[in-house]
């Protein structure tokens, strides 16, 4: 069945926890991606609630600030997630020995750096759980590429890809928070992004 996009988006869009459970009443495979930047744990209690054992996929690279593990910890704990881990091939450790320190944005390193740590974790759990749905929290907010993005959207390959939150900002976000008594976290560190408005590239490839 085709799925109306303009419609969903019109009338769910706007609405993260409806557009949660229209995607869960789907009934396809879902995954719920996360890294636990800030105001993770608004998506992860919403897919939760709607389906309680949904995979939660963490691509750790092995690179998060240590407030980041311990937040990611006590989210897990309080959701009961039901939470999927993958880590680049090669361990941080065994990286920086050969290849040395994390290389700046402006390295030409660091594209192969992103593919290592974080993109081909990414497809791999693509591969190996082959979902159908895909939620994921990007927000309008993030970068110019996620403004133009909508909730709902169909990847060339047929994932259907939903980001609830995409419309909330981070005000709506801290009070949802506050409101379920979610733990929150704001020493967060992206390597491969560095800059909060840039793109490392898994979300304009999927």
């Amino acid at each position: 069945m085709a799925l109306d996009l303009d419609k969903i988006n019109a009338e769910l869009g706007n609405d993260p926890q409806a557009l949660v459970n229209w995607a869960v009443s789907l009934g396809k495979k879902a995954i719920c991606t996360t890294n636990f930047r800030p105001f993770e744990a608004v998506i992860l209690h919403m897919v939760t609630r709607a389906q309680p054992d949904m995979p939660i996929v963490w691509m750790d690279s092995g690179y998060a600030t240590p407030a980041t593990y311990v937040c990611a910890d006590a989210i897990a704990k309080q959701l009961k997630l039901n939470l999927v881990v993958y880590h680049p091939l090669r361990s941080r450790a065994h990286r920086e020995a050969i290849d040395g320190e994390t290389p700046t944005i402006d390295d030409p390193r660091h594209a192969a750096f992103t593919k290592e740590v974080k993109l081909e974790p990414f497809e791999r759990a693509l591969r190996e759980m082959a979902p159908q749905v895909w939620f994921t929290a990007i927000r309008a907010e993030d970068t110019a590429v996620r403004a133009a993005m909508q909730p709902v959207s169909v990847n060339s390959d047929g994932l259907i890809k939903v980001a609830p939150l995409l419309q909330w900002t981070s005000k709506e976000l801290h009070a949802y928070c506050e409101k379920h008594g979610l733990p929150n976290n704001f020493d967060y560190f992206d390597p491969t992004k560095v800059e909060a408005n840039r793109e490392c590239g898994l979300h304009t490839a999927h």
